[in-house]
This record gives C-alpha cells, structure tokens and sequence, in this order.
C-alpha cells in the first residue's frame, strides 16, 4: 500500500500546507535559545551555569542540523531561493553543514534505506553493541575527540588537492570551506563588537565539538538501530517518543517523528505531530515502529554480547555534507 493511500485528501492537505512564518520562526528560536544561553553565561559565570549552556547550545545547534535538514528537503521557505539562503546561512553552514551537499547525499538514503548502499547504513549498522562499547562512543563525543577528528578531516577534504592550480584549489576552498568560515567569522564578529569575543570558544566551538556530537549521535542511534524489517516502509524507520528534556536535547523541531517523516518526506517539521496522530489512528497505526522512550531505544541498541568489526562507509560526501560520525580511516570506529 502506498504511504499516502492510507490519509483522506483532506489530511493530506493539512499535514503538507507549509508556512513561511513558521520556518523563520524556528529558525529565529533556535538563535535566540543560543543567544540566550551565552548571555546567562556572561551575567553569571561560574562552571555550572557553562555546563548547562553549553548543553543546551548544543542541543540547539542539533536543532539547527535538523532545520537545515528541513532546507535540504525544501520545506522552511516556500521560495526556493530565499529556503536555500535561509538553510546555508543560517543553520548549515554556523555548524560546519552545507545543505546542498547533505542534500544530495540525504536523498539516497531516503531511496536507499537501510539497504546495503544506504549511505546512512554506518550509523545504525554496528548495532547491538555492549554497554562498554556505547559508553566509550559516548566518552569520544562529549571528550571532544569525535568533533575534533571530523572537522581536522572536514578543513583537510575542504583544502583542495596538491595538483590543482593555485586559482583552482582558491576555488576549491571557497566552495567547500567557505560558508562555515564567514558564518563563524561573523558570529565571532558580533561577539566581538558586543564585548564577548571569548563566548565563541567556549560557548559555540566546545559545545559544537562535544554536546552536538554526543546528541547527534543519539539521534541518529534512535532512527535507525535494530529496526524491525529494513524492507518494511513502515519498520526501517523509528519513531521515538519524547518528553520535554529529551526535546531539549536530543529530539529538537520534533525529529523524534522519523517514521512519519521517511512515509511522507515532504511533511514539514511542524506539522510531523499532526500526521503521527492521524497514522496512530488509522489503520496503519499498528505498522509504525513507535519507541516509548530514547532510554528504550538505548537499552535495546546496548542489548549485544560484543561488536563486529565498523562497515566501509561513504566518507567524502558525509564529510562535505559536514555530517561526519567519528570516522577512522574510512571505517565506522566500534
């Protein structure tokens, strides 16, 4: 059966309708939250209130990923032109993303997914894997040394090849390299000028190589470790439940709805509660592989007696597409 056989004309007509005002109210959310942490850092700063900051900064940039993902799929603007603008400028490229290359990669996984050449497959493949095995995933990300690898191998791709001409790596650089430098030059710009300068360190680069790592990790884990049936529409994808903290951090702009966004992938975010509610209802509700929590997900994923070596994966595109997992010589590190 096809996804949109199983809604009425009419609720198709709901969960599609796009908003320009909503998209730009997402994206402006996401900043103001950013902001908002580094100023509650700078009135009173102490390694507490740092901590939670840089946690929810991070969150926050998760969310940003996210909204760029919305861009890639061309639903924050309905202006194809102004939705690109939009995705690049202000949730790719401050994150080190460029949306035109995640683009390209991200709709073979949506073709492709959980299939042998599904570039996505390194992420939800090595699992189930034992408690100590996750636990040191984790210690990777929120230590810095996941980030910190992806970006050296981001700036190493970003910086052309030894035969190009001088104009033609220049050219190179600019294309791959470009935006995340004159995004992050002007958020350090501003800082800056308002007096700041060293919140961009310590509250948009720590938290961009250690709490954005951690949380996309989990993420990514939830979507599509130990799916049901990868040839199932309905099961190669998961749905994950999500309170207010996990909100926060690692289900920002309702992401948590991943079956219903790989059913119908041109549903905007904000109308993904909307359409989960209108499948649970229905007849397929049955089908969907819904998750109570992110902790269940977890425990099922860590449920394995030992791990199996990491899977050749697709590094260059990820790598531009600025979306790179803790990657070791082209092999997925278990």
């Amino acid at each position: 059966m096809r996804p949109r056989n199983l809604l009425t004309e009419q609720q198709l007509a709901i969960v599609r309708e796009r908003h320009d005002w909503k998209g730009l109210a997402l994206v402006a959310h996401a900043w103001v939250v950013i902001l908002g942490a580094m100023a509650l850092f700078a009135w009173w700063p102490n390694p507490v209130t740092w901590l939670v900051a840089a946690a929810i900064i991070g969150g926050r940039q998760l969310g940003l990923a996210i909204l760029m993902h919305d861009g890639a799929h061309g639903l924050l603007l309905k202006d194809a032109t102004w939705n690109l603008r939009l995705s690049q400028w202000f949730c790719g490229w401050p994150i080190g993303a460029d949306t035109v290359a995640y683009r390209r990669y991200h709709l073979k996984h949506h073709a492709r997914t959980q299939q042998d050449d599904d570039p996505d497959l390194v992420l939800s493949a090595p699992f189930p894997v034992t408690r100590d095995s996750f636990w040191r995933k984790l210690l990777r990300d929120i230590t810095g040394r996941s980030g910190l690898a992806q970006r050296v191998a981001q700036i190493r791709a970003g910086l052309g090849k030894p035969d190009q001409t001088r104009g033609e790596r220049l050219a190179y650089v600019r294309d791959k390299l470009g935006g995340f430098l004159a995004t992050n030059l002007m958020l350090f710009g501003a800082l800056a000028l308002a007096g700041y300068w060293w919140l961009y360190p310590l509250l948009w680069v720590l938290p961009l190589l250690t709490f954005f790592q951690l949380f996309l990790r989990l993420r990514n884990i939830a979507e599509h470790a130990m799916v049901g049936d990868k040839d199932d529409p309905f099961r190669h994808a998961r749905t994950t439940l999500a309170g207010p903290v996990a909100r926060m951090f690692v289900a920002p702009y309702w992401v948590n709805y991943h079956v219903e966004h790989h059913l119908f992938m041109w549903v905007p975010c904000y109308n993904l509660p909307k359409l989960h509610a209108m499948l649970r209802a229905g007849e397929a509700g049955e089908r969907l592989l819904v998750s109570p929590s992110y902790l269940d997900v977890f425990r099922l994923v860590t449920s394995g007696r030992g791990n199996g070596p990491g899977r050749p994966i697709q590094t260059t595109e990820r790598r531009f597409a600025g979306l790179v997992m803790d990657v070791d010589e082209g092999r997925a590190k278990t």
